[in-house]
């Protein structure tokens, strides 16, 4: 059969895209509609970044027209993104740094560090260059987590300033406060001084070339949150949750505020730790001792990427306490789950600079151990 495209415009006036008053083709996101026999090919021009609302516009298109015009059509989407200049919340990039990755929750005590510090060393394991920026200024763990509580960063002398080296520990560089500060004492410290802190570590700092950096903010949505996307330009951020509906409730609202129009921050996706518990000698069975994939269904309803689940087991709490991120136990379990939330976390990174405006002049050119990626 022929399509017609007056019949195809037509059925598109009945959706509109989110946040939008306007249908879809009155609002221009239409831009053009061509037919060949059967086939139609849609331009898109959508003017916010975020990716769930690109992708549900595109199933609203191809769902719209195979069942208001022709349940055989076959359809192809050419998206685009204008985003209208205004005033946003951008950092200055920091050379050699190609994407800066935010691990965020919005409740404390869901394992956002533990997290962080795994999908570090699997990032590691795949051959990319990592570091991580421990920007939870008053509860700082990274320096426990990685064995290099005694450690401190040394100053070197790059281009004639003085610099500081960040600690490496399996092959992860780190900066943290806890290397500056005695492990019994307290930062006491209001919003500007924590935040001039952190751009020392930022802007200081002799990082190097990565391929990420993953900053462990803190808990909650705050001015350290303010004052890191201010600083840098975050390429996209990962939240961390536990199933039970008080942290879920926390977590919805830190994609909220990473979305929000003035910081504008693409969510890549959430992960759900502590999802459920297996007993040693039970290896099939699976307690779901705090709720059962509340997270994924959080995903769901956000329309944000699901990466994953981490159950409860006593090795990941135990290596984290000596220093030895889980995720490097060889063969366990454990090795296999965080291999395989990096590598989404890796591919909606991927796709994030594939669809989406750059906020860094350098994009992943390279996915090594990752089967996802295009070679």
């Amino acid at each position: 059969m022929k399509l017609d495209r007056k019949d195809i415009l037509k059925a598109l006036e009945t959706i509109t895209i989110a946040g939008e008053g306007k249908n879809m083709v009155e609002s221009g996101a239409i831009a053009n509609v061509i037919t060949f026999g059967d086939e139609v090919v849609v331009d898109l021009v959508l003017h916010t970044p975020a990716m769930h609302i690109k992708k549900r516009a595109e199933d609203d298109i191809k769902k719209t027209i195979l069942e208001l015009v022709s349940p055989d059509a076959k359809i192809k989407i050419n998206s685009k993104v204008e985003v209208p200049d205004k005033p946003e919340i951008k950092g200055k990039s920091i050379p050699g740094i190609k994407n800066i990755i935010g691990v965020a929750s919005g409740k404390g005590g869901v394992g956002k560090s533990t997290v962080t510090a795994n999908l570090a060393v699997s990032l590691a394991k795949m051959g990319f260059s990592v570091g991580i920026l421990d920007a939870d200024i008053y509860g700082p763990s990274m320096p426990i987590m990685f064995d290099v509580e005694n450690e401190k960063p040394v100053s070197v002398t790059v281009d004639g300033k003085s610099k500081m080296k960040p600690v490496e520990s399996y092959e992860v560089k780190i900066l943290s406060i806890g290397f500056f500060t005695a492990p019994s004492q307290a930062v006491i410290w209001r919003g500007p001084m924590a935040s001039k802190a952190l751009n020392q570590m930022i802007f200081d700092a002799d990082w190097g070339e990565l391929d990420f950096m993953l900053v462990d903010l803190p808990p909650g949505t705050g001015d350290i949150h303010l004052s890191i996307v201010q600083s840098l330009p975050i390429t996209g951020v990962v939240i961390v949750s536990t199933p039970q509906a008080v942290a879920l409730a926390d977590a919805k609202k830190g994609v909220s505020m990473f979305m929000s129009e003035a910081i504008n921050v693409p969510v890549l996706g959430i992960i759900e730790n502590m999802a459920y518990f297996t007993p040693e000698e039970l290896p099939e069975n699976k307690y779901y001792i705090f709720g059962k994939e509340g997270a994924r269904n959080l995903a769901e309803d956000l329309e944000v990427p699901f990466l994953g689940e981490v159950p409860i087991v006593q090795s990941i709490r135990e290596a984290g306490d000596y220093g030895r991120p889980a995720a490097m136990q060889t063969g366990s379990v454990i090795e296999t789950v965080f291999e395989e939330i990096t590598r989404n976390v890796v591919r909606e990174v991927v796709n994030r600079n594939e669809s989406l405006p750059a906020t860094e002049a350098v994009k992943i050119t390279t996915m090594a151990g990752c089967s996802a990626v295009k070679k």
